[in-house]
């Protein structure tokens, strides 16, 4: 780093970061509702986004600003072996596509916000819905801290904030300002805000990296050049090279798949998902949504411009926001700059929201004020939004950067474990509701305790996600191994409670309710219940 304030970039950054705090606040007036009091309106926009606003929305699920500093920053650091966002980015849109409009019909016939409220209603079961919502509360808080460490970066580049030795309110305050407008935007613009910033995020991320994978090219020789110059420096390491190494390619394939499983199975990528208006915006969106692997596959080759760059960084994430500063007109540093610090507002933003939706509705609502009117569960939601996002700023500040990111790699572990209930449900009544819990049980129980086994340079445990298969004697992602676990706990006891005839619960949803558009669901639930109820129901 220069060590000075890099005083144009600064001015552009800032200029940019103003600029989304004004769209923000004025999003409260953005489709504005005639009783912005209720769930579906400040944290899902009134159920109202077409093809383009969900497509940017869950695109800010793909580009957070810790993936635009953490994918190159893996490929810097080990090689190819950091592509694995590629190929799971590639797998999950297949996925989606299948799933996703199906959750989304039987959420809108029902009025689920989350979907801890779909698990519920599915299996008539509040204890796996608690299960489902605690999970998701507890893996998108290290989430949103990232997002704070991908701004913090950012800031570190730019010499904003002083040195190590300053004194820590000093150092922290940029970050502290940044967390502020942030926290007040949301809680007063709801998930309006993050679709409206959406536009510009994404706008300047894929300005960035397409000056970047012919403007950086070019001044350092063409890309055989920084290819040979990144081959070299893997090889000197030992760090396997332009090719995973053989013994890492059960890590690379597992991680690959278990990501890609897990990716929307965190709250705020559901949030996006129940915001739009109909069953084929969520088909067009997820149709259009592989150009985001295409981008993603040129920012990751950022991590060998780094190299060929010769840029040298103690803490890895800082690298390609180095790399920027480095090779670029300053000006232009500071787009670059603002592409990422935007990049986390967006999907902070989504995040907390949906963590404090999956509170309201399915722990305040649920245990602790049945009752509770639409005003207070957004006044709830609201209120739990910012705690989430404090609880973030206060991890960012008191614990390691590195630790941050491993706990980001326990909570993928930890939401595959909902896959079970909440895609499974989607398809089949067959699972137990009480074998579906003890699965995801002995999935978390599993994962963590794995997890907590594995060390690292600078850690003695929670040092990574990948640690030998049991049977198979390959390293392996720790999240796919539990995942498999659960699956076989859950279909044994299925077996068991059944021919015991344990009680399944009452299926509130009706077969109907999978594939229903828009209009139709809009007309049986004018015709048989309000908002947040359910119909008949089905005990089949």
């Amino acid at each position: 780093m220069t060590g000075g304030v890099n005083g144009v970039a600064l001015a552009v950054f800032v200029l940019f970061f103003l600029a989304v705090t004004v769209m923000g606040f004025l999003a409260a007036r953005w489709r504005k509702a005639g009783d912005g009091y209720t769930l579906d309106e400040w944290g899902l926009g009134g159920r109202s986004f077409g093809t383009w606003i969900t497509w940017f929305l869950l695109g800010g699920d793909v580009y957070t600003a810790y993936t635009f500093v953490a994918v190159p920053a893996a490929i810097y650091a080990a090689g190819a072996a950091g592509f694995f966002a590629v190929p799971y980015t590639i797998l999950v849109y297949p996925l989606i596509f299948t799933f996703l409009p199906r959750l989304w019909s039987v959420c809108h016939r029902h009025g689920y916000v989350t979907t801890a409220d779909f698990v519920r209603g599915r299996f008539g079961s509040k204890g796996l819905s608690l299960a489902v919502a605690f999970t998701g509360i507890l893996a998108t808080m290290p989430y949103i801290a990232l997002q704070l460490v991908g701004i913090q970066a950012v800031l570190d580049v730019l010499g904003v904030g002083g040195g190590e030795n300053t004194n820590w309110f000093v150092k922290d305050l940029p970050l502290l300002i940044a967390f502020g407008v942030l926290a007040a935007y949301t809680y007063s613009s709801g998930l309006r805000a993050p679709a409206m910033i959406a536009f510009v995020k994404d706008t300047l991320i894929y300005v960035v990296i397409v000056v970047a994978i012919i403007y950086i090219p070019i001044k350092l020789g063409g890309f055989d050049d920084i290819f040979t110059q990144a081959s070299k420096k893997y090889a000197a390491a030992g760090a396997g090279g332009l090719l995973p190494p053989a013994e890492g390619r059960w890590t690379y394939a597992t991680l690959a798949l278990g990501s890609a499983m897990a990716m929307f199975m965190y709250p705020h990528s559901i949030t996006a998902t129940l915001s739009s208006r109909s069953r084929e915006v969520i088909r067009r969106s997820t149709t259009v949504m592989p150009l985001y692997t295409l981008m993603l596959g040129l920012l990751a080759l950022l991590g060998f411009m780094a190299i060929a760059a010769g840029v040298k960084v103690t803490n890895g994430q800082l690298a390609i926001p180095q790399l920027f500063e480095d090779m670029f007109p300053d000006w232009f540093a500071g787009v670059a700059f603002a592409a990422i610090g935007i990049g986390a507002l967006v999907p902070a933003a989504i995040m907390s929201i949906a963590a404090a939706n999956l509170f309201t509705r399915n722990i305040y609502k649920d245990f602790i004020k049945p009752d509770a009117t639409p005003a207070q569960e957004t006044k709830v939601s609201k209120l739990v939004s910012l705690l989430v996002k404090v609880g973030a700023l206060v991890f960012v500040l008191t614990m390691d950067k590195t630790v941050a990111i491993n706990f980001q790699l326990l909570g993928g572990i930890w939401i595959l474990q909902t896959f079970p209930a909440l895609v499974g449900g989607l398809f089949t009544r067959w699972f137990h509701r009480w074998a579906l819990l003890a699965g995801w049980a002995v999935g978390m129980i599993y994962g963590t305790v794995a997890a907590y086994g594995v060390a690292s340079p600078t850690q003695k445990h929670f040092g990574g996600s990948a640690k030998e298969i049991p049977g198979i004697g390959e390293i392996g992602y720790i999240g796919l191994t539990a995942f498999v676990l659960n699956v076989v706990v859950t279909v044994v006891l299925t077996f068991a409670l059944k021919a015991a005839k344990a009680p399944e619960g009452i299926d509130a949803t009706a077969p109907g309710d999978y594939t229903a558009d828009a209009a139709e669901a809009e007309a049986l639930s004018a015709s048989t219940l309000r908002p947040g109820t359910s119909p008949a129901p089905n005990l089949g």
